[in-house]
């Protein structure tokens, strides 16, 4: 059995399914009882927990879990709060540190030997590069001003005491580091210092359903990676005995903001019935900076290998899913 904390989030739902479709019994929790009605349907049981309440982890099972796999977390992509306004330093300390203190006594405490994390891949944004991948040995660096700062340290913070917990208490546990997750989900729109954008994906993806030209700015190449195959990462580092401590999850391959927008024009022209020109302005300068993580680590611990690092076949699921119709309507009432 596993104990999945934030099951009613984008990576939660496709994580717990996944584990479910592989046979595992699964004990899901979150906040959002429409959730409730989605795991009644695939027969896993659904326990309602806040992470900042320690009392909560009563609720969970004592016996018979072989890990927990901890996705719920405070996100920028998620705070109204404009810094300038109004700090919000102490909600991220309570939600992914203190959040993970309380999921680690559980474990501590009923013999679970191990708690799956993740953290910012920002939390080496001074480094980000592509040639080399950044790999798991690559020192901290990171800014400490922004909309992601307290966050990078939440959780920087929260994967030191794993560290602690595996060398104090004798556990393995272990932590990801994820860029960007794509999926259908309720990431069309995200927050940037508490005002609501549109996500360059979705930008590409409304103008290529319109028909309209698509616009290119300089050149921007991202290591990014498709929901499931964080789902499937979660699972084979759940079931090996050898995951342990800081592992990159990507697509190990980092695609162009040109190469995806030529997808989209690709993908989506049938919506207008006319493809999208898209221009490459090599005349403007991009701001993001490039980069790509290295996955071996993960590939040699526990066998992960994406299925979809091709972002073609990535945008084909994608679609796939979105007509399915599942995770459109579990996710239709939620921005973020």
């Amino acid at each position: 059995m596993f104990v999945i904390i934030g099951a009613s989030s984008f990576i939660g739902v496709y994580t717990a399914t996944h584990f479910i479709e592989n046979g595992e019994k699964v004990v899901v929790t979150g906040r959002n009882n429409k959730f409730r009605e989605y795991y009644d349907s695939v027969g896993a049981d659904y326990v309602g927990l806040d992470l900042t309440h320690p009392e909560d982890f009563e609720k969970l099972p004592k016996e018979g879990v072989e890990g927990v796999i901890l996705i719920s977390g405070a996100l920028p992509a998620s705070e109204n709060a404009d810094l300038k306004e109004k700090e919000n330093a102490d909600q991220y300390i309570k939600v992914n540190t203190l959040g993970t203190c309380y999921a680690l006594e559980y474990c501590r405490r009923n013999g679970i030997g191990r708690l799956i994390n993740t953290i910012s891949f920002g939390d080496v944004a001074g480094a980000w590069r592509t040639d080399p991948p950044v790999d798991e040995s690559e020192p901290r660096d990171f800014s400490f001003a922004g909309d992601h700062a307290v966050y990078v340290i939440s959780k920087n913070a929260a994967a030191d005491i794993m560290m602690y917990y595996n060398r104090q208490h004798g556990m393995k546990n272990a932590w990801f580091r994820l860029p960007p997750v794509y999926g259908v989900g309720p990431h069309g729109h995200l927050k940037v210092n508490g005002k609501t954008v549109k996500s360059g994906l979705q930008t590409f993806i409304d103008k290529a359903k319109a028909g309209e030209t698509i616009e290119v700015y300089g050149y921007l190449a991202r290591d990014t990676v498709y929901v499931k195959d964080v789902a499937q990462a979660y699972y084979k580092a759940a079931k090996s005995e050898n995951a342990y401590g800081l592992y990159n999850i990507t697509s190990g391959k980092a695609t162009t903001l040109l190469e995806q927008a030529e997808v989209c024009a690709d993908l989506f022209a049938a919506d207008s019935g006319h493809r999208s020109e898209v221009i490459y302005r090599d005349d403007m300068v991009n701001s993001g900076r490039s980069y790509l993580f290295s996955i071996e680590k993960a590939r040699r611990d526990f066998g992960y290998e994406p299925v979809f690092s091709d972002f073609r076949e990535l945008m084909k699921d994608y679609i796939k899913e979105t007509e399915r119709g599942v995770y459109p309507r579990l996710f239709a009432d939620r921005e973020v």
